[in-house]
């Protein structure tokens, strides 16, 4: 908050006239106000505190302050999944549970300290574990899926009789800005929480977009934000004003009941203003004309809950001043007390809540042989279906179908529509269910029905599912298996959509595992570990090469498989170690044969199995046995797998002891021409002649 905009609230409420205007509840009217008294203030305090290089964050909450009626229509118990300007919401929220301290609080996540009860001094959010508010960045209103995806499990355990941390009839309640509104992840999350309601599902989510006309620079149409939240039939629509606050309050405890009692989602349109830039260095002044300005200063909702009071008589003009001056010495002291706060000093802790935790060992898998890739997936999920009944299993066309590739089929006839269902068509919606049902505590496996479509919502991993723990300091985690039909070799078959081998955007965002099946006999335990670790609270990626999934064909026999399935080696041969995964495993283990057959070169075939984090201790200890390396990576040439492989081990190995043979940087085309930009096994049979007739 600026001194302008304060100086204009404290004269605008020294002009108020007492009067004896009706009010509904002056004890609601009061608390609003102290909400948005300290909302206010705090915004004060991370300018001064960012001036002084001791804060590190400006995006106030100044005009949003109606949200705080939105918290009071709610109770501490219901999940709220919140955008940045909700520091009114927070107070309001802290202000129903006892001992709380929203000051402090917030003051200490501003400052980056160590002490901060949500993220341990890893980034500003708006998160409390204890209210019942989990943090979120919130910034293209990338949290929407997952709160749909929460309302949709709170929804469905109470079908199933499945107990979650929160109350059986508790709402979900999320917010947004109008110009997030536009975003492609707020349409999809819109159209999914439609589409569940059309189709009679509990949902009991209120949605609330928080409208002050601006995003950033760019104004927002008059009418357009109405015109497209009530273009979702059938979520009930709702608006209020957030400088008409009896209306608000009582707006917002109608359709908190009204979900409450319906489990039905609706969306509260708020009007409110911006008072100042978007951040502390923004200049609103550079697009803004001076009549914009003041007609914002106008409709402060802090001066609209003021008048209210004064004009029922219920305080003076004088009172709330002295309550503003009093809220005001609260925040700067407390503001002052966090100079020089303790903060993260090491890398270590910095990345504590994201390194993957352990878990436990996999129980051994059933016998697998003369199972498919697929048939050895199948029996995984439908045993972990059967016991663990917290288990989820949806994706687009899983059900009836069984998935693309049949993988899933017949779990939904042994296990119910409740627990195996279909998704919308979308990525977004359906990691956003996984997501939100992790949270509820379930464990959901979810299918993106090929490698080409997680693109479509890869921030739904990189943006919410890695940094929940990250952000919470390991409080909150949403454990889930991502199952991703993936890669090529599909004989020409599908083009660069269904033929996809690009992997780098999964492999380098930090705090998730990517794992790579490969063959039946090693498939089982790989799954089940991933199911482990996701029931530790990890987010685990599966890529499973569509090419091997119903192959019976498959060369070679396992001679070592690590503890935990961290990595598994074919063959004994030391001349050379094939390091590899997926198709390449197959590809490799029929070069190796070629060049001990024809070349007398005695290889090994190494399946990483994981790509993230790799399995760094386990290869380098195979690795020491053998005099070359060659990394068989079926990924693109940049961005690749064998660029972190040889990275590893080159200073262990040397340089002149390691090579790779790569596809190439190119989309996959349709027919025989995908050939000419996947390696082959002529590629590693050559590569591997190569590298083994180096003078080293």
């Amino acid at each position: 908050m600026n001194d302008r905009v304060h100086q204009h609230l404290i004269d605008a409420i020294g002009r108020l006239a007492p009067g004896t205007a009706p009010v509904s509840d002056s004890s609601r009217l009061k608390r609003l106000l102290d909400a948005q008294l300290r909302s206010r203030h705090l915004d004060a305090a991370a300018g001064w505190l960012q001036s002084r290089g001791e804060g590190f964050y400006t995006i106030g909450s100044s005009g949003h302050e109606g949200n705080a009626a939105v918290a009071m229509a709610l109770r501490d118990t219901d999940p709220a999944l919140l955008h940045y300007r909700s520091g009114a919401f927070y107070c309001a929220r802290a202000a129903q549970v006892p001992g709380s301290d929203p000051c402090g609080e917030i003051i200490a996540s501003l400052t980056a300290s160590r002490s901060d009860q949500i993220s341990g001094g890893r980034h500003k959010v708006i998160g409390n574990r204890a209210l019942s508010i989990i943090p979120q960045t919130s910034t293209i209103a990338s949290h929407l899926p997952r709160a749909v995806g929460l309302a949709f499990a709170l929804g469905r355990a109470a079908r199933l009789g499945y107990d979650t941390p929160w109350p059986r009839d508790a709402v979900v309640v999320a917010s947004v800005g109008d110009a997030s509104v536009n975003h492609s992840t707020s349409a999809g999350a819109l159209n999914t929480a439609a589409w569940l309601a059309y189709s009679g599902i509990d949902l009991p989510l209120m949605l609330v977009c928080e409208d002050n006309g601006w995003g950033i620079s760019t104004p927002t149409p008059d009418g357009w934000v109405a015109n497209t939240l009530q273009g979702h039939d059938p979520i009930e629509y709702a608006a209020a004003d957030s400088a008409q606050p009896q209306s608000l309050l009582k707006t917002c405890d109608d359709l908190a009941e009204r979900i409450r009692e319906s489990r039905r989602p609706a969306v509260l349109h708020m009007r409110c203003v911006r008072l100042g830039g978007h951040a502390g260095s923004d200049a609103e002044v550079a697009y803004r004309s001076h009549r914009s300005i003041e007609a914002d200063l106008a409709h402060d909702p802090v001066l609209a809950t003021a008048r209210a009071l004064v004009g029922a008589g219920v305080l003076s003009g004088e009172q709330i001043l002295e309550l503003d001056s009093q809220i005001m010495r609260e925040v700067g002291s407390t503001a002052d007390s966090y100079i020089g706060t303790r903060r993260l000093d090491t890398a270590e802790e910095v990345m504590a809540p994201i390194r993957r935790r352990s878990a436990e060992p996999a129980p051994d898998p059933p016998d697998a042989a003369g199972s498919t890739l697929a048939q050895t997936i199948n029996a995984v999920l439908d045993d972990t279906l059967a016991t663990r009944d917290n288990t989820l299993v949806f994706g687009q066309d899983v059900a009836v179908k069984g998935g693309v590739y049949g993988v899933t089929g017949g779990l939904q006839r042994r296990h119910g529509r409740l627990r195996v269902f279909d998704s919308v068509l979308d990525e977004q919606a359906i990691l956003g269910t996984a997501l939100g049902a992790s949270l509820a505590g379930f464990l959901p496996i979810c299918e993106i029905q090929y490698l080409a479509y997680v693109h479509n919502a890869a921030d739904q991993l990189r943006g919410e599912a890695a940094t929940l723990p990250f952000f919470s300091n390991g409080q909150y985690s949403n454990g889930m298996v991502v199952r991703i039909a993936s890669f090529a070799y599909q004989r020409g078959f599908g083009g660069h959509f269904h033929n996809d081998n690009s992997i780098a955007a999964l492999r380098d965002i930090p705090g998730i595992s990517v794992a790579v099946p490969s063959h039946p006999a090693t498939a089982a335990r790989l799954l089940r570990n991933a199911i482990e670790l996701a029931h530790a609270g990890h987010v685990v990626v599966v890529c499973e090469p569509i090419a091997l999934y119903h192959r019976r064909d498959l060369a070679g026999e396992i001679s070592q498989v690590i503890p935990y399935g961290q990595l598994n080696r074919w063959g004994t041969g030391t001349d050379l170690a094939l390091v590899t995964y997926g198709n390449g495993v197959d590809m490799s283990l029929r070069a190796a044969q070629r060049l001990w057959n024809e070349d007398g070169i005695a290889a090994s075939v190494i399946d990483l199995q994981w790509l993230t984090p790799l399995p760094v201790d386990d290869l380098l200890e195979i690795l020491r046995t053998c005099d070359r390396i060659l990394v068989v990576d079926e990924s693109r040439f940049s961005g690749g797998v064998a660029e972190s492989v040889i990275a590893t081990v080159a200073d262990v190995c040397g340089p002149a002891h390691i090579a790779r043979v790569a596809s190439r940087d190119s989309f996959i085309p349709t027919g025989p021409a995908a050939n000419l930009v996947l390696i082959g096994e002529e590629d590693v049979v050559a590569a591997a002649r190569r590298l083994c007739a180096r003078d080293v």
